[in-house]
């Protein structure tokens, strides 16, 4: 019980901390709409996936605010709460190691949702994108449950790198999942050589998922199995590298 007041308590106080950051709010939910806005204009089918350029950069961009809400932010603020002595702190509390990763994976996605939301709003009412209803809730709630994901690699990057480190690291993997994984341009159009090499990453998965409900199909297992194996990667390494700096600090 202790354990999981403890950790609602730091979901909230992560939200809020979050919601206060207008820099934070402009780069996750307004950037990406922007983008969206600019790439858009082509018009025709994306080749190989049946949608219209609209429909394939709206969930690119939906997943790459999203992306950029959960790990951009968690990083840095992580490294920065383990300079300040917030690690000595929890230690106090009966807050556990998986408690501290699930509180912070979850503040840190909850805030995505306004990014995911923003860029469908734009696409609907500027670009004219019409889908079903359910379609709507479905891509809304896929990409949203697609970013614990990455919230929990932000959450291990934050205790990974130090804290004049954790902003290029967190760039160089935030820029590379990006445009490695098919958010900036359809990954169709890389060599063979690294097609093979994006399929495996979580962000190509990811953005699979709401494209798949966007043809009316069930996501691909292949791309389901690879979220979650690397939510369950993230998450145990941001469990265990919280208790090794906790114990060492």
């Amino acid at each position: 019980m202790r354990n999981t007041f403890a950790s609602r308590s730091l979901i909230k106080l992560e939200l809020t901390r979050a919601l206060r950051n207008r820099k934070f709010l402009f780069f996750s939910v307004i950037y990406p709409s922007v983008i969206f806005l600019l790439v858009s204009n082509q018009t025709g089918n994306v080749d190989g996936s049946g949608l219209s350029v609209a429909k394939y950069v709206m969930v690119s961009m939906a997943s790459f605010g999203a992306l950029t809400a959960v790990l951009m932010g968690n990083s840095e603020r992580i490294a920065k709460e383990r300079e300040g002595g917030w690690v000595r702190q929890l230690r106090l509390t009966p807050l556990p190691g998986r408690g501290y990763v699930l509180a912070k994976t979850a503040g840190a996605a909850v805030v995505s949702l306004p990014s995911i939301v923003v860029v469908f709003l734009v696409a609907a009412a500027v670009k004219d994108v019409r889908l079903d209803a359910w379609q709507w809730f479905a891509l809304t709630g896929a990409i949203w449950a697609g970013s614990f994901v990455f919230a929990a690699l932000g959450v291990a990057i934050g205790y990974l790198a130090s804290g004049d480190a954790v902003r290029p690291i967190t760039m160089i993997v935030y820029f590379g999942l990006s445009i490695l994984g098919g958010l900036w341009m359809p990954s169709s159009t890389f060599p063979a050589w690294l097609q093979d090499i994006a399929k495996w990453l979580p962000t190509h998965a990811y953005a699979a998922l709401g494209r798949a409900i966007e043809q009316s199909q069930a996501p691909h297992t292949q791309d389901i199995a690879i979220l979650v194996a690397f939510f369950l990667l993230f998450a145990g390494g941001a469990a265990w590298l919280y208790r090794k700096d906790t114990l060492k600090a």
